[in-house]
C-alpha cells in the first residue's frame, strides 16, 4: 500500500479511468444481481440468469420482456453522487474514460461523455429486421413484445448471457486502461468475465478499489476503500489538471 490518500492520488493523476459495476447504481435505487437481496436471490418461474440469456430471448420473448420491464428497467432512477463526481472529473480534464458494466445509462445522464458501456444500454433498442432505432419510452409503452413498424421484433441493445461483448467496446476499454495513469475500480466484485479481466491491462501508477465487499484484486491495489462509493466520491475535491 502506498500510504497516500485517494485525494492525493487523484491530484497527482491526469489520465484517470473509472471501471464500475452494479454497486455504482444501487445508490440510485437500482438493485444489483448478486447481493443477498439481488435478482439472483429472488424467486421467479425461471432463474433470472436463464431469462436474460440469448437462447431464452429467442425462445420466449414474451416472458423475457415481462421480466426485463419489471426488473431491469428503472426509468425513474437518477444519477447519484458517484455519477456526478465522475462527470465533474471528466470536465476538469482529469478523467479520460468511464468503463461501466451497467446498462442504465446513468453515467451519460450525469453528463459524462467518454463512456464505454460494456454490456450495452436500455436506452438503445433496434429492430431485428430493419435496424430501426427506438427509445426506451417505446419499449416501456409497448404491450408484450415490442414490434417495429415493419413488423420485426425490437431487441434491447444489451449484452445477454451467451452473447459476446462488442469488439469495438473491448478495444476501446483496453486502450483506455492501458493508457491510464490511475485506475479506480468501483462498485464491482470483479466476478463477471470477460469484463473483469480488462483490468489486467492497467500499467499505471495508482490502482484504487472502492467496494463494500472484498474483490479478487484487493491485494494488487494501492488503496482499498470498503465504503459507499457515493460517499467516497462526493468527498473528492476536483482541481483542474
Amino acid at each position: 500500500m502506498s500510504g497516500i490518500s485517494l485525494q492525493q492520488m487523484i491530484d497527482e493523476s491526469s489520465r484517470i479511468v473509472f471501471f464500475g459495476g452494479a454497486g455504482v447504481s444501487t445508490e440510485s435505487g437500482i438493485p444489483d444481481f448478486r447481493s443477498a437481496d439481488g435478482l439472483y436471490n429472488q424467486k421467479y418461474r425461471y432463474p433470472p440468469e436463464a431469462i436474460i440469456s440469448h437462447s431464452f430471448y429467442m425462445r420466449d420473448r414474451e416472458e423475457f420482456y415481462r421480466f426485463y420491464k419489471e426488473r431491469m428497467i428503472f426509468p425513474e432512477a437518477e444519477p447519484n453522487a458517484a455519477h456526478l463526481k465522475l462527470a465533474e472529473l471528466e470536465r476538469a480534464g482529469k478523467l479520460s474514460c468511464v468503463i461501466t458494466q451497467n446498462i442504465d445509462g446513468l453515467h451519460t445522464s450525469a453528463g459524462s461523455e467518454r463512456v464505454v458501456e460494456l454490456h450495452g444500454s436500455v436506452h438503445r433498442n433496434f429492430c431485428e429486421s430493419c435496424g430501426r432505432a427506438y427509445p426506451l419510452s417505446y419499449i416501456m409503452e409497448s404491450d408484450g413484445v415490442p414490434k417495429c413498424t415493419c413488423g420485426g421484433y425490437i431487441k434491447p441493445d444489451v449484452v445477454l448471457y451467451e452473447e459476446q461483448l462488442k469488439d469495438e467496446d473491448i478495444t476501446r476499454a483496453v486502450d483506455e486502461i492501458s493508457a491510464a495513469d490511475m485506475l479506480i475500480i468501483g462498485g464491482t466484485s470483479l466476478a463477471v468475465y470477460p469484463a473483469a479481466g480488462l483490468i489486467r491491462y492497467f500499467r499505471g501508477r495508482y490502482l484504487v478499489i472502492i467496494n463494500k465487499a472484498p474483490t479478487g484484486a484487493d491485494e494488487s491495489a494501492d488503496l482499498v476503500i470498503a465504503e459507499s462509493i457515493g460517499k467516497v466520491m462526493e468527498a473528492i475535491e476536483v482541481n483542474n489538471g
